[in-house]
């Protein structure tokens, strides 16, 4: 399974596109227009094959929370506010009367929240940030291991070597380089903002961390 989050959908089209375009250069022979006119047709063509077998009929997963003052939040950072925008020349909120629009200000009040991720920098300062990962650092085969039913019955549990053996004897090997998620449905309790505040929670275990750097 191939997760695109559109944006890096976008970003992959668009690469693929300026990919073809970069063998173009100055120095190059000219291409008779009816060369260019064959070499634009495969390349569009290609793209649509990509989408007509791949992506049209693919079923796509939204895994963002939406973004609220009352979010779930540890409260070392406290609440965000969210209030209409102010026009700093008059000090009143902008209307649809009057201005004919209506914008919101958002003061947050951390970046942590909700649905994210944490770059390498979020723990040390010497690892690279988000703008510091290239787009298709997250374009890989994804491999979804559930913990849901352990859970359920313990809500401190950790993933363990166990459950990845589990999971391989049922659907194969994980290849290298795979993105592997661990799904715990904690995300049903969203967004009672006690969920913050729970000092018992699910993971993953040290020891399938360990299985996770020897495997790649």
């Amino acid at each position: 399974m191939l997760v695109l989050p559109r944006s890096l959908l976008f970003m992959a089209v668009v690469a693929l596109f300026l990919g073809a375009c970069d063998r173009i250069t100055p120095s190059a022979p000219a291409i008779k227009p009816e060369a260019k006119a064959s070499s634009a047709s495969s390349t569009a063509s290609g793209l649509w094959q990509i989408y007509e077998q791949s992506l049209k009929n693919a079923k796509y997963i939204d895994l963002t929370h939406t973004m609220r003052p009352s979010i779930p939040v540890w409260k070392g950072f406290g609440p965000s506010k969210f209030e209409p925008t102010i026009n700093p020349d008059t000090g009143k909120r902008y209307t649809y009367a009057t201005d004919g629009f209506e914008a919101t200000h958002y003061n947050l009040a951390t970046d942590q929240y909700g649905t994210q991720l944490d770059p390498p920098a979020h723990w040390a300062p010497e690892y690279p940030a988000i703008d510091e990962l290239p787009a298709t650092y997250a374009v890989r085969p994804l491999v979804v291991i559930s913990i849901v039913d352990q859970v359920a019955k313990n809500p401190g549990y950790h993933l363990r070597v166990s459950d990845i053996e589990r999971w391989e004897t049922k659907n194969g090997k994980i290849p290298a380089g795979s993105v592997v998620m661990v799904r715990s449905d904690w995300s049903k309790d969203w967004p009672d903002p006690k969920l913050a505040t729970r000092t018992v929670f699910p993971g993953v275990s040290l020891a399938a961390l360990k299985l996770h750097e020897q495997r790649h």
